[in-house]
């Protein structure tokens, strides 16, 4: 197993942050998602607000079994966006 790809903080006083059924398997390496900033190009699961506001509430995909593999993908469209 490569341990640098899983975290879990089980004493946070929001964990889980999302619904989910297996609460072992909860990634929490990506409290707050990278992705974020790419909008509508993230992969994610998510909706926007009446406001305009990106709602991640739904998405599991950083907290999930291959959610390293997913935010480490779109990393270089992150580091772009840094660049600008």
């Amino acid at each position: 197993m490569e341990h640098y790809k899983f975290f879990q903080n089980s004493q946070c006083e929001y964990f889980p942050c999302h619904k989910t059924k297996d609460k072992d398997k909860f990634n929490c390496l990506f409290c707050y998602c990278p992705l974020y900033a790419l909008g509508d190009k993230c992969g994610g699961n998510f909706r926007y607000t009446e406001r305009g506001i990106k709602d991640c509430s739904e998405c599991m995909i950083p907290h999930g079994e291959k959610g390293y593999e997913h935010v480490m993908s779109h990393m270089d469209k992150v580091m772009e966006l840094g660049r600008k």
